[in-house]
Order: structure tokens, then C-alpha cells, then sequence
């Protein structure tokens, strides 16, 4: 029986990342309930087979020992070519934190609007949980955060408008006690990675 490409997928990134010893960072969790989250959140806004698969696959080259040429090979060129535009690619030169994400972010923003789309999917589980897990990095990230989806207007609209709202959800739960960031301080990290 011939599995779909979604299924075959689905196998895949789940293989890769137990292979690789991947746990989520806060539960512990198997890691492929990431990328199954990211799939749900793709499916609420379309069916798409190949943007399925490059959900399930997104983080496999950066995080596995798959490589572009292992994705194209047994997914194909599509599929293939989605998740390199999803995947932060190494960058000896960059000195600091905020030098990397202003790199990945402008990657990311030259991505189609099928990247985009799976990109607002995969911020969106990511940050779900963040603030309860780790307030004093979510400081950073939820910056991070509104500046790379400032640059993601090709994604689908309502995945955009899910990610504004739970980013900025959290900057105001941070900004309020017991955290008390000032508003100040969310301005001056934004600036950095212009």
C-alpha cells in the first residue's frame, strides 16, 4: 500500500527527529509533537499536500542529519525547496544573537507565500507556551517574534493575524506584574535587529 505524501512525511520527520534524540525543550515531549502542531495549524487553512509534507519536514535539516539533497530525494523538488526556505541556515560571521535573526529574518521574508504560511504556523506553537516555560527568554523571542512576522505579509492572513495576536498578548502579560518590562526595553531589542 502506498502511503500518501503527507503520510510518508509524517514518518519521516518522526524517524528523523527520534533518531536525532529530539525532546521538546519545556515537556520533554517526543519532538514530532512540534511539527504535528504546525501541520494542524497549516491544515485550518488548506489542504495543500506539498505544504503538508514541508510542515512535517520543517525543522529535519536544521535540527537532523537530513540534508536538502535527502528531503528532495525522497519528497521531491517542491517539497524540497519549502523547507530550505523554512531552515536558518548557519552563519559563521554573524557575531551575536540578534545579527543571526536579522540573517534568518530576511531569509525568511524573501520566502513564497507557502513558506510564509508554514513559518506563521510553526511562531504561532512555538510561542503558545513560551511564556509560561521560560518568561525571561520569551522577553526576547516574542521581540524577535514581531519583527519576523512584521516581514511574513505573504503568509495566509488569518495564520498572521493568529501570530500578531498571541505575540502580542504575551508582551502585555510580560509588561504586566510579576514580569514588569517596560515598554521601553521591548523598543530598544527591536532595534537591534533592524
Amino acid at each position: 500500500m502506498k502511503h500518501s505524501l503527507e503520510e510518508q512525511a509524517r514518518r519521516y520527520a518522526s524517524k528523523a527527529h527520534a533518531e536525532a534524540g529530539q525532546r521538546r525543550k519545556y515537556t520533554d515531549e517526543p519532538y514530532i509533537v512540534h511539527p504535528a502542531a504546525v501541520v494542524e495549524l497549516v491544515r485550518s487553512v488548506t489542504d495543500n499536500e506539498i505544504m503538508l509534507a514541508a510542515a512535517w519536514l520543517h525543522d529535519t535539516v536544521e535540527d537532523t542529519a537530513s540534508t536538502p539533497g535527502d528531503i528532495a530525494s525522497h519528497f521531491g523538488a517542491e517539497v524540497a525547496q519549502l523547507v530550505e526556505m523554512l531552515t536558518d541556515t548557519a552563519q559563521p560571521q554573524a557575531k551575536n544573537r540578534a545579527m543571526r535573526k536579522a540573517v534568518h529574518f530576511r531569509h525568511s521574508a524573501q520566502a513564497s507565500a507557502e513558506a510564509q504560511t508554514i513559518k506563521l504556523a510553526d511562531i504561532i506553537d512555538n510561542t503558545r507556551s513560551i511564556i509560561h516555560f521560560d518568561p525571561s527568554f520569551a522577553r526576547i523571542y516574542l521581540v524577535e517574534k514581531r519583527v519576523q512576522i512584521a516581514l511574513l505579509t505573504a503568509g495566509d492572513a488569518g495564520l498572521w493575524q493568529q501570530a500578531s495576536t498571541i505575540i502580542e498578548q504575551g508582551i502585555r502579560q510580560l509588561s504586566e506584574p510579576p514580569h514588569n518590562v517596560p515598554a521601553e526595553w521591548f523598543a530598544r531589542q527591536a532595534a537591534r535587529y533592524v
